[in-house]
């Protein structure tokens, strides 16, 4: 049977896990949301962030600011205690991004941008299972 010390280990483990993860998400989705929100299509596009091909200018502002949003809902709330439930469900917004964006890097022939979306897929299920139970 477990010790209440090892329990409080495991939990702060996994606790200093989450937090990584939910820092790389918040990093990855703040500097996309911040293109997306200030550069043109052509610019993104240049920059390798060809999902957006196609996309109205306030389509690609509009998935900027909510990644922007995202990345302050994946953090604050957990790290403040005000609202901790916001940072699961931001996981799992930022899963259904991911879901959305990988068929089209699939149909753009771009396997590298298929993989970090998979990638960021896990990471966000990871956190928002980690957050809801944890």
């Amino acid at each position: 049977m477990p010790t209440p010390e090892l329990c409080i280990i495991k939990f702060n483990v996994m606790n200093s896990i989450l937090w990584a993860c939910q820092i790389i998400l918040a990093l990855a989705f703040l500097y996309s949301g911040i293109n997306k929100s200030i550069l043109s299509e052509q610019q993104l596009i240049n920059r390798g962030q060809t999902g957006v091909v196609g996309y109205s200018p306030g389509a690609i502002h509009f998935i900027g600011i909510a990644e922007i949003l995202g990345s302050i809902g994946i953090i604050v709330p957990c790290w403040t205690g005000i609202l901790p439930w916001v940072t699961p469900v931001a996981a799992c917004c930022f899963a259904v991004i991911m879901l959305l964006a990988a068929p089209i890097h699939y149909r753009l022939k771009e396997p590298r941008n298929v993989a970090t979306n998979v990638l960021l897929l896990v990471l966000s299920l990871f956190v928002a299972f980690g957050r809801f139970f944890y």
